[in-house]
Formats: C-alpha cells, structure tokens, sequence
C-alpha cells in the first residue's frame, strides 16, 4: 500500500511540474534607449531598429521609465492571430493519392577485372 501512494505522489508531482513548466514560453531580452512610454507601450531603439513592446498593468517595473533612460525589457511572444495557409488535412486525405514518384534507373553493374591482371 505504501508503494501505491509513493507512486501515486510521484506522478501527482510530475504532472503538476510538467504542466506548470509548459505554461509559460520561453522569455527574450531587448536593450536600448527609451523613445516613447504610454500605459500601454514601451518604444526602444536597438540598434537601427525601433522596437515597440506591450505592456500592461501586471508589468513589473523597477526604476523611473521615461524618454532617453537605458531600459533592458524582459518579454515574451505571444501570437495575435494565427492563420492556416493552402488546405486542412481533411480536405488533403480526401484528395486522390499522387502516383508514387519513380524509381531512378539501376546503374549497369560493372564485370569484375579478369583474375591476374
């Protein structure tokens, strides 16, 4: 019986832990000077490049933000819309099957060199 609630206690705390780590996606860096701060954006130049990152009400922030300050933003992707491109795999498996591609032609097979030569 104890064996029954070690194991049952083990798999409770893996599925708990493999589903808490698959939750949140992987975070990125972005460094650079402040260009514009609204509530609900933050706008850095990174190189050549302008960078516009979300925000939100639950966004942590340490330090006073504004134009012109040295900011590292912690974030993470998030897709806004997602949309499938060309056919659904229904509507492929009710298509007919392509013929099979043929098979390259056998290279002729080379006659062995005649012994003692």
């Amino acid at each position: 019986m104890r064996n029954v609630l070690s194991s049952a206690f083990g798999l409770a705390l893996l599925i708990t832990t493999s589903a808490a780590t698959a939750e949140a996606p992987k975070t990125y860096q972005v460094t650079g000077p402040v260009l514009e701060v609204r509530d609900d954006i933050i706008v850095v130049m990174k190189g050549k490049d302008r960078w516009e990152i979300a925000r939100t009400a639950d966004s942590k922030i340490t330090g006073d933000v504004k134009v012109g300050a040295k900011v590292t933003i912690e974030y993470r992707m998030t897709a806004a819309t997602i949309e499938v491109k060309g056919g659904s795999k229904a509507a492929k498996a009710d298509a007919p099957a392509a013929a099979p591609a043929a098979a390259p032609a056998a290279k002729p097979a080379v006659p062995a060199a005649p012994a003692g030569h």
